[in-house]
């Protein structure tokens, strides 16, 4: 792939995990106020194939308020996410596609 998509994708991926980690914070400030808290333990299968690519979505994740990464398993292509609330798998690894496009 040419050099300058992958430089779209970094610069991209950095973006998204700016506005996403913002987002997070105001969602984990409000569901602290409120309360409405229910921790989760959930399995994510990645798109990812190489170990760094998905090293890199788990420390997003882990990145991201209210999201843990607590295991990653390289030969299965699942991350292991501790979350605050019951979440769906794209709102907890929005930038997938990104890292994708420019490590894969």
């Amino acid at each position: 792939m040419n050099i300058i998509f992958k430089m779209f994708y970094a610069i991209a991926y950095f973006i998204v995990l700016i506005i996403e980690i913002i987002k997070a914070t105001l969602d984990v400030a409000g569901r602290t106020l409120n309360g409405k808290v229910e921790p989760e333990i959930i399995e994510i299968e990645t798109e990812l194939k190489r170990p760094i690519s998905q090293v890199i979505l788990a420390n997003s994740i882990t990145l991201t308020p209210g999201t843990l990464s607590i295991d990653v398993d390289t030969e299965n292509c699942i991350i292991k996410v501790a979350t605050i609330v019951s979440r769906k798998k794209e709102d907890v690894i929005p930038f997938e596609p990104y890292i994708k496009g420019w490590l894969e």
